[in-house]
């Protein structure tokens, strides 16, 4: 009988919880998603605690409990995450370096453009969520490869749902980010500002929000945590 092999990787909360970041893992017989998390809790006990909200991705694409994993795969597992088509222009990155507004604009600009809505997020020093307390600063993770996969898609949803949308920018910045940075950039651009352009920049930031493997750890005076959604990706996302 051959043995199944699988790369195993741990982002976030499911990092500091088995205390690595990935690992190989090798197999007598397949197994699916759910024998899979069974078989990490019983490797690292302190997993236990994350497998009632834990996200599996395989090859990249969400799976589920039920899937069987193929040999070879790689397997992430991450918390709910906490990001051109017909000739137009599509721009989309994790990085770490500075988000140049100017820059992005001027990719996703034609000469039939009249209109584009953005949608800037950033750092905020004061948090109001819970108990209000101060942020030092946010430390964002991403599983890169699949990121920016799904921001392809949430552009691809985009112009499914506003056909006139001509340029999609999505930038998500990653690493350790002070108050007032922006850490998230969504972009549309339309011939006119009444085609659905503001809908379609807030759909985006909404979905980067659902489906896009990115993470952020909030580090204040009294210690630190990852701040963790509760979208759970349906079949198919």
């Amino acid at each position: 009988m051959n043995n199944h092999n699988y790369k195993i990787l741990f982002f976030a909360t499911l990092r500091d919880r088995a205390g690595t970041k990935s690992l190989e893992l090798q197999t007598e017989e397949s197994i699916t998603v759910a024998g899979l998390k069974s078989r990490l809790v019983s490797q690292f006990p302190g997993l236990e605690a994350s497998m009632g909200s834990v996200l599996v991705s395989v090859n990249r694409t969400y799976a589920f409990d039920d899937d069987l994993i193929p040999d070879g795969a790689e397997v992430a597992l991450f918390p709910p995450v906490s990001g051109g088509s017909d000739g137009f222009p599509t721009v989309f990155a994790v990085t770490e370096d500075e988000i140049d507004l100017n820059a992005l604009l001027d990719q996703i600009t034609l000469t039939s453009t009249g209109a584009a809505a953005i949608f800037t997020g950033m750092v905020r020093g004061e948090t109001s969520r819970g108990e209000a307390h101060e942020t030092v600063c946010l430390e964002y993770e991403a599983y890169r490869p699949m990121a920016e996969a799904k921001m392809q898609q949430v552009a691809d949803e985009i112009r499914q749902r506003w056909p006139t949308v001509e340029g999609v920018a999505i930038v998500q910045r990653i690493g350790r980010l002070t108050p007032r940075t922006p850490t998230v950039l969504i972009a549309c651009t339309a011939a006119h500002r009444d085609t659905g352009v503001f809908d379609a920049a807030r759909y985006g930031i909404d979905r980067l929000k659902e489906i896009v493997p990115v993470w952020k750890k909030e580090i204040g005076p009294n210690g630190e945590e990852w701040v963790e959604g509760d979208y759970v990706p349906k079949p198919g996302e």
